[in-house]
């Protein structure tokens, strides 16, 4: 037993620990954006369902030792593709969607080890069955719980935060070579097993990881599988799967793509898993029917509060929902388990929903919709799929009774609350009106039951079923009514949105008929990237982020006369255009090609600049490491992913490459507005490490209406020109940094965190 248990343990461990590790590697190459870890999940779902596969097939068609051989093979071979580090030939070059380019990288980087790993756990405990007839293997499952889990928990926390990204690659490589050395250990005591004259094991059950011991423990049921089950098989695990990474992209996008912000929902996952697998006490469908239902609902109201709501209370609602539809979906997984003859077909089923999710989150989803709606797709699909197992599983018997009588005071409560929000809102209606209303339903509520209870109906009623699954079709269709209500609200300013790899993009036409006002405005997500007056002379104007008295403002004013080199990192509406005098040159790096289209032809800022605009497409970083030196006057960073500088941007590494391409008195205009982190510390040692100068401006808007166009920003400028930051107009408006940045390091490319600065 402690041969198969530390290999299995060590496989789980190194399963999930890589996860985090190439995400960090690659997501640079990409945009930072969430896109990147939800490609390199679609990959990892994809590979454990290859896994398992092989695990199945092989146990049934090869002899025990053939299997030894090919898997030993499979270990030595996975060995000698490492290290797993991905080589500078696979950044990419210019703009476009990379998806298919990460999943060849992983694929070639990483493939056949993760493919080696996954197959752990149902293969070793297949082969411990076959060494230790008579003993059970589901004591193993515990340690691989355990290993999987502790690697997601550790790696934020003490992986991340004290190791650089090479060290990581590192111990992950010696981590599996401990690993193959436990796992041929374990093929020796196969080999000679199967030698011995054992007695004849027909069709032995290999058991995937995860899977707790009362699976197999229930009484065998001879009964045929249904359609319906093997249909709740898939698309219960792929309802989690979907909820998973569209939970993710949604914390990621109004946040910061951060190893933290990946790693809690995926343990959340895992966690829901684990629990309800391993006894059916665990998972009790009244009160998690109530939890579902507080789930959803607080999930509702955090979308449509949006980035209003504080840091920590999204992550609560979006991490405790998510861990509660899991929950729900994994629970009733659980309950529809098969005969262990059966097992493996279950399995591959699980396997292959989390794997037809991530599909669609991945892929089909920025094809088929314009904005970011898979989560309320994954809402939606996961109460429909609770309805349909309430309608179609049996259940105990007493749950029915009491969820009949608990729901409609959970709808009545509802719509109590929906009542009280519209006499804050109505302002033309009196609020003894709905007072009023909201008295009089409790009041009919409490008649009914009183009448019912006098009368003494409920002691021959037959149809709690269907009267609590009537209350939970209404509950769903309030969801399906209230997420479509969401998705519609604000179309009326709507005028275009798309969608790729890199994010959703919106563009709003507001105030038409406020000539003065009216004006054009481009959304990232929830992040605005710029706007512009419709208004021939407004449209000049440098707004927004960029306004006269804003850092940049002040640093353009700053700078001496005469033609001007400008690079800036991030390319939006274009604003930084209006800044443009008749000999000046605009160099101006973006990703996405969507914005640039748009910045093109639905804004005028670059076609109104009198000086020379040049675009260039794909990762700002990576271009300029090629291009010949730019001898930049000032270079602007202002390349937003969800609400975050990209980490790759801000490294020691990424102002080198700067530094090359600026001039001796040049200036790096570093923007660092942000809800959620502080990165005044990151560009603080930035400045200590190549001895800048550091000015840094914080521009508060008056929420004056008058000047409602320009918002709220901080800018951190550095230079070696002392006249510069030393100018009458930039001291006076600079605030006093802290030096002491001692809690952060120095950003490098190894080694950079952004959960050490959040808010």
């Amino acid at each position: 037993m402690p041969a198969y248990a530390l290999t299995i343990f060590t496989g789980a461990f190194l399963l999930f620990q890589v996860q985090p590790l190439i995400g960090k590697y690659i997501l640079p190459w990409f945009g930072g954006g969430p896109g990147v870890w939800t490609t390199c999940m679609l990959f990892f779902q994809v590979l454990l369902l290859g896994g398992y596969a092989y695990a199945h097939f092989t146990s049934r068609w090869l002899k025990p030792r053939t299997q030894v051989i090919v898997h030993l093979l499979l270990l030595l071979t996975a060995l000698a593709l490492l290290p797993i580090t991905p080589a500078d030939s696979w950044k990419p070059r210019g703009g476009g969607n990379p998806t298919l380019q990460i999943l060849a990288l992983l694929t070639l980087c990483l493939g056949l080890p993760y493919f080696v790993l996954s197959s752990t756990g149902p293969l070793v405990q297949q082969w411990f069955s076959r060494t230790n007839p008579g003993k059970s293997p589901y004591r193993l499952y515990a340690l691989s719980n355990a290993g999987s889990l502790l690697a997601l928990v550790s790696y934020p926390f003490l992986f991340e935060t004290h190791f650089t990204r090479k060290m990581q690659a590192v111990l992950w490589a010696w981590g599996l070579m401990a690993y193959v050395l436990c796992c041929a250990f374990c093929a020796i005591k196969l080999w000679k097993a199967s030698g011995e004259k054992q007695p004849e094991v027909r069709n032995p059950t290999p058991v995937a990881p995860a899977q707790p011991a009362a699976l197999c423990a229930r009484d065998s049921l001879n009964s045929p599988i249904s359609i319906l089950s093997r249909f709740l098989w898939l698309f219960l695990p792929a309802c989690a799967s979907v909820l998973l990474l569209a939970t993710t992209n949604k914390m990621c996008q109004d946040v910061a793509v951060i190893p933290f912000l990946w790693v809690l929902p995926l343990a959340l996952y895992l966690l829901s898993f684990i629990i309800s697998f391993d006894s059916p006490r665990w998972y009790m469908r009244f009160p998690f029917t109530l939890a579902l239902i507080a789930a959803l609902g607080a999930i509702c109201w955090a979308l449509h509060e949006g980035t209003d709501l504080s840091l920590y209370k999204q992550i609560g609602i979006y991490s405790g929902g998510l861990f509660v539809c899991c929950m729900v979906c994994h629970g009733e997984l659980f309950r529809l388990r098969p005969d262990p003859r059966h097992l493996t077909g279950f399995y591959l089923m699980i396997a292959a929903g989390g794997a037809l999710g991530g599909l669609f989150v991945a892929v089909v989803a920025p094809i088929i919709f314009t904005d970011y709606y898979e989560l309320q797709w994954g809402l939606l699909s996961c109460g429909l799929l609770f309805l349909i197992v309430c309608m179609t599983v049996p259940a105990a018997s007493r749950e029915w009774p009491l969820l009949a009588c608990t729901l409609p005071v959970v709808v009545f409560g509802a719509i109590d609350w929906l009542l009280a929000g519209l006499a804050e809102q109505a302002k033309t209606i009196p609020r003894s009106y709905f007072l009023s209303l909201r008295i009089g339903m409790w009041i009919l509520l409490a008649l009914f039951v009183m009448v019912w209870i006098a009368r003494r109906k409920y002691r021959n009623f037959r149809h709690w079923r269907f009267l609590a699954c009537l209350w939970l079709s209404l509950g769903w269709l309030g969801l399906a009514t209230t997420l479509w209500m969401q998705g519609r609200r604000a179309d009326g300013d709507i005028i275009y949105t798309s969608r790729n790899f890199y994010g959703v993009l919106t563009v709003y036409e507001h105030r038409r008929n406020e000539p003065k006002s009216h004006h054009f405005l481009l959304q990232h997500g929830r992040i605005t990237h710029g706007l512009q007056f419709a208004d021939r002379e407004q449209a000049t104007w440098p707004i927004s982020y960029y306004g006269a008295e804003s850092g940049i403002g002040l640093a353009m004013a700053a700078m001496p006369a005469g033609p001007r080199r400008i690079g800036v990192v991030g390319l939006g509406t274009g604003t930084m255009a209006a800044y443009g005098r008749a000999q000046d040159y605009l160099r101006m790096y973006e990703i996405n090609p969507e914005v640039k289209r748009l910045a093109t032809s639905r804004f005028t800022y670059i076609a109104n600049c009198p000086g020379k605009v040049e675009i260039t497409l794909g990762d700002a970083r990576l271009s300029m490491e090629t291009e010949p030196r730019q001898h930049f006057d000032l270079l602007v960073l202002d390349a937003f992913s969800s609400d975050a500088i990209p980490v790759h941007l801000l490294t020691k590494e990424a102002f080198d490459v700067y530094g090359r391409h600026l001039n001796t008195n040049g200036v790096i205009a570093v923007h660092i507005s942000n809800r959620y982190l502080d990165l005044e510390p990151v560009v603080v040692n930035i400045a200590k490490c190549f001895n800048y100068k550091l000015a840094a401006v914080d521009y508060d808007d008056t929420e004056d209406e008058e000047d409602w166009w320009l918002y709220s920003s901080t800018w951190v400028l550095l230079t070696h020109n002392a006249d510069i930051v030393n100018s009458a107009p930039i001291r006076n408006a600079a605030y006093k940094v802290k030096t002491n940045a001692s809690g952060v390091p120095l950003w490098t490319d190894d080694f950079a965190s952004l959960f050490q600065i959040l808010r």
